[in-house]
């Protein structure tokens, strides 16, 4: 096939216009254009009003290789690439009927871990999963229990339980990584196996959303269970059992019980401090990782909708409007938007009794009145919080503490006016905008849920993105707080082969571990640990894992 890039239309263009371009790209009469599917569609809306739908779409021609000579030095025509996800040759039927084996350990069952373990099945590997949160639907209704009743399950809820933090979340799948192997292409069509839409596959910012992700989690496990791997929840690790040489040889679980295991997956979220503690404690390899705090900000979506897209707002091809600011403080603080969710709401997303998080969430439809955003603000370690691999949990646990107390002190989460938090006075009262976050708010002074510098940095944003989208010189645009999760503030260290340096058997991965940053990525990651894993039973090595992916999407 042929790879055609760029074609540009208008955002209201007829179906057969699409045909039409690939015939006059390609310089060939209708007949010899056999087929052809998109590959790609986004949108060019740096003109307002004047809104590009940008394709990149395989075609079957009759004579291919005549083609690609005479269009050799046009770089937007080339041959399709291979993006058919290889596993690493080994054996694993083999593997797993020799004597003395082993079932690879996945320890957590968000997106990086259920994504290993069903690399790990698909080989024939049989892996064991060990979730300490409940299967997804009873996990929903926990999470929703503190939502409407203010009622926190610490094992079960937007944190922890299968499918991880980005079940309740815009469920963005798209990532900057770099994926010379198009990993996030396998990852996507085992999604699209698993119910999600097929534009996943093309469209330029594929979502999915809260409730479809949900009945996709179901599947998965059903697929990995069908393939011989076995789930257990409620299944908490509190300790590694290591050797005289430090390799791990078993896992304690909370429940006393032990299971022998001699390759892991530690695939836990970026929210399992107690997990981190105990890993501290035991000497594994670990170090503290910079991270963002700051609030959610909430605009009416038409707003945003009307600042991107002018005149063409509403079409359904584009959806609700999104973006993406950066701004540089001149207290040398970097302030950006982050996990941006159109027509969605704000949500509680703590795992720690007495304490108030934010997050954001959309369902797929992207309908709600409201977009919300994080607007966060870098931290460093050693000058924020104490440059130890767990003075970041610290930090994060003090600020969350001290919304909590503002909120109330019932999971109601501190809000104020943008306009009142510019004017540095407490709102006594909300205005047109119409929070999102259950289980409610309290109109309050933020600044005293954040440290002065993330406040003065966020204060001097706001009117530098207003210069941009007019909707954020909003004076009742709302703020909430606080957005302390963004990222994992550790990582726990690897070595090029997957594994702990100091603790051979241990493969980190995924978000918690510091090696993703979303849906995306880190089911990319839980994919290359789990053919590091695979590898090291067949007695070889994988190479390049020490960052593995890097995280730089927009999680949620």
């Amino acid at each position: 096939m042929i790879r055609l890039t760029e074609l540009r239309l208008p955002l209201d263009h007829a179906p057969e216009a699409l045909r039409e371009a690939i015939i006059a790209r390609l310089g060939i009469t209708p007949g010899e254009l056999r087929d052809f599917r998109i590959a790609r569609r986004g949108y060019d809306a740096r003109k307002r009003g004047r809104i590009a739908l940008v394709y990149s779409v395989d075609c079957t021609v009759t004579d291919e290789p005549a083609l690609l000579a005479r269009c050799a030095n046009d770089q937007r025509i080339r041959p399709t690439p291979d993006t058919a996800y290889h596993f690493p040759d080994i054996n694993g039927p083999a593997l797993a009927s020799a004597p003395g084996f082993l079932r690879p350990v996945v320890i957590g069952a968000g997106p990086c871990g259920f994504m290993a373990a069903l690399i790990l099945a698909q080989a024939g590997l049989r892996p064991l999963i060990l979730e300490r949160g409940k299967v997804v639907r009873e996990r929903t209704a926990d999470t929703f229990a503190l939502w409407r009743k203010s009622v926190l399950t610490p094992e079960s809820n937007v944190q922890f339980g299968e499918g991880g933090a980005g079940t309740f979340s815009d469920g963005k799948l798209y990532s900057h990584v770099s994926d010379p192997r198009h990993l996030g292409r396998k990852v996507l069509e085992e999604f699209v196996r698993a119910g999600a839409p097929e534009e996943i596959l093309y469209v330029s910012k594929p979502h999915i959303g809260t409730f479809r992700l949900v009945s996709m989690v179901e599947h998965i496990r059903n697929e990995i269970e069908a393939a011989g791997g076995e789930y257990r929840f409620s299944a908490r690790v509190d300790e590694l059992l290591l050797d005289e040489n430090r390799h791990i040889h078993g896992l304690r679980l909370s429940t006393g019980e032990t299971i022998p295991a001699c390759h892991v997956i530690l695939a836990v979220g970026h929210s399992a401090r107690d997990t981190f503690a105990s890993l501290h404690e035991q000497g594994v390899a670990m170090q503290p990782k910079p991270f963002s705090i700051g609030v959610r900000i909430e605009h009416p979506q038409s707003l945003i909708d009307a600042d991107r897209f002018g005149p063409q707002a509403g079409t359904e091809i584009l959806g609700a409007a999104d973006y993406k600011l950066v701004h540089h403080a001149s207290n040398g603080r970097g302030v950006y938007s982050f996990c941006m969710c159109p027509g969605g709401t704000v949500v509680a997303a703590t795992s720690e009794t007495g304490q108030v998080v934010t997050n954001g969430m959309s369902q797929y439809s992207r309908a709600e009145r409201n977009a919300n955003a994080g607007i966060v603000v870098e931290l460093r370690p050693g000058e924020d919080y104490p440059d130890t691999p767990l003075g970041g949990i610290a930090f994060q646990r003090h600020w969350e503490k001290q919304a909590f107390l503002a909120g109330g002190g019932d999971y109601r989460a501190p809000a104020q006016r943008v306009g009142d938090f510019l004017a540095r006075r407490p709102s006594t009262h909300l205005g047109d905008v119409t929070p999102s976050y259950r289980p409610g708010v309290t109109p309050t002074d933020l600044t005293t849920c954040l440290p002065d510098y993330v406040s003065d940095a966020i204060r001097e944003a706001l009117p530098a993105f207003a210069s941009k989208l007019s909707a954020f010189a909003l004076e009742d645009a709302v703020l909430t707080g606080v957005e302390t999760r963004t990222s994992s503030p550790l990582r726990i260290a690897r070595e090029p082969d997957g594994a702990s340096p100091n603790t051979p058997g241990l493969y980190p991965a995924g978000e918690g571990a510091g090696y993703a940053g979303g849906i995306l990525s880190a089911a990319i990651d839980g994919i290359r640990i789990a053919e590091a894993v695979a590898l090291a039973m067949a007695g070889q090595k994988a190479t390049g894992l020490v960052r593995g992916s890097s995280g730089l999407e927009q999680a949620g």
